[in-house]
C-alpha cells in the first residue's frame, strides 16, 4: 500500500450507553479516493466524522482508541482543532454555500484564520475555483450570491472552499445525494482529479458510485469494519459473505 494518510488503532465511538464503532483498524491511503459502504446506521458517517473531531460537537460521546493523523494521535491531550480542521477539511451531503458572494465563499476561511493576505486573494480565489473546474463558469459572476448557482456549481463551491485552506485529507458524506445523475458524473470526475493532491474519504449509498469512484472500499455493519481492500476486489471476490451479501442486495 502506498503511504499511510490516516489509521485507526482499536477504534471505539460511544454516543451514551450506544456503541456506534467497535474496535475500527483501518489504514486510509494518501491520494487515493476511499469510499465507506454499509446500510444505514452502520456507522459510516459517524466513522467519517471522527477524522476532524465533528463528533465532538454531540453531547454524550466518548471515543477510545488511536487515530494517527501525520504521525499523530488526534485524540491526545493538547491537539489543536483548528489546525486539524485545516488539516481535514469536510464537504457535506447538502451544498451548504454560505449567503454571500462566490468569492466571498471562497475567502471566508482565509479571513478567519487569517492564512493570507488581502492582495493575494484574487489568484486564491482564481486557484481554487479553477481546481473544482468552475473558473471558466463564475469568473465573470464572482460578486453573485453563491445560492443563486445551480446545486452542482454549489457543491463544487463548498469544495472550493475548503482549499485554499491547504488540507490534506477532504472528507465527503454523501456529497452526491442531491444531484442528478449528470451533476454527481461531474463530481465524481473531480474527485479523480483531487485525489492527485488529496486524501479523500466518501461516504455513498450508492454501490455504483462505490465502484466508479474509489479505489478502496471499506464495508462497514453495526459499528464494525467487516471488510477493506481494494474496490476491485471488494466488488468482485469480496474475502466476507457478509461483504459480497450486502454488494449483491440480499441485505441493506
Amino acid at each position: 500500500m502506498s503511504e499511510i494518510s490516516i489509521e485507526t488503532r482499536g477504534l471505539n465511538l460511544f454516543y451514551g450507553d450506544f456503541q456506534a464503532l467497535i474496535g475500527i483498524d483501518l489504514q486510509i491511503p494518501a491520494r487515493q479516493v476511499t469510499a465507506l459502504i454499509g446500510p444505514s446506521g452502520c456507522g459510516k458517517s459517524t466513522l467519517l466524522r471522527v477524522f476532524n473531531r465533528m463528533n465532538d460537537l454531540i453531547e454524550g460521546v466518548r471515543v477510545s482508541g488511536q487515530v494517527i493523523i501525520d504521525g499523530q494521535d488526534i485524540f491526545a491531550p493538547g491537539i489543536d482543532l483548528l489546525s486539524l480542521r485545516e488539516k481535514v477539511g469536510m464537504v457535506f451531503q447538502r451544498p451548504n454555500p454560505f449567503p454571500l458572494t462566490v468569492y466571498e465563499n471562497i475567502v471566508f476561511g482565509l479571513s478567519v484564520h487569517r492564512l493570507a493576505r488581502r492582495s493575494e486573494y484574487g489568484d486564491i480565489v482564481e486557484q481554487a475555483l479553477r481546481s473544482v473546474l468552475l473558473w471558466d463558469d463564475l469568473k465573470d459572476r464572482l460578486q453573485q450570491s453563491a445560492l443563486k448557482l445551480s446545486l452542482e456549481q454549489q457543491q463544487r463551491l463548498c469544495i472550493a472552499r475548503v482549499l485554499p485552506l491547504k488540507p490534506q485529507i477532504l472528507l465527503m458524506d454523501e456529497p452526491c445525494s442531491a444531484l442528478d445523475p449528470f451533476a454527481t458524473m461531474h463530481i465524481e470526475e473531480l474527485m479523480q482529479e483531487l485525489k492527485k493532491e488529496y486524501t479523500i474519504v466518501i461516504v455513498t449509498h450508492n454501490m455504483q458510485q462505490a465502484g466508479r469512484a474509489s479505489d478502496r472500499t471499506g464495508f462497514l455493519y453495526l459499528g464494525k469494519l467487516i471488510e477493506f481492500d481494494e474496490t476491485v476486489k471488494i466488488f468482485t471476490k469480496p474475502a466476507q459473505t457478509m461483504t459480497e451479501n450486502y454488494i449483491s442486495g440480499r441485505f441493506g
